[in-house]
């Protein structure tokens, strides 16, 4: 390699560190514990259905009414497609296991 065409290397700037940092932090891996794990579509669910009965008693704020419902349409949506996910991915017992 020429010794001149490495040069000095370029200083990152400004967005470029940001970008470089959180890139890191929004891919990396999160570890559940399984109790956590197992129990997170019904916190969805039940988060997804509190939201929705909350606004049958919000009277005066009608500006929150569409952000509930979309964070309960939301909730109950991602809670119904991680249950059917992960009941699809169980193997299934064959009635010769069970006798």
């Amino acid at each position: 390699m020429i010794s001149t065409t490495a040069g000095k290397p370029i200083a990152l700037s400004e967005t470029q560190q940001v970008d470089r940092t959180t890139g890191n932090l929004a891919t990396k891996k999160i570890w559940l514990p399984k109790l956590l794990y197992d129990l997170l579509p019904y916190f969805y669910l039940v988060s997804g259905f509190a939201a929705f009965f909350a606004t049958l008693y919000i009277s005066e704020w009608f500006w929150v009414l569409p952000h509930y419902l979309l964070f309960s349409a939301a909730c109950i949506h991602l809670g119904a497609l991680v249950y059917r996910r992960r009941r699809s991915a169980m193997p299934k017992s064959s009635s010769l296991d069970q006798s």
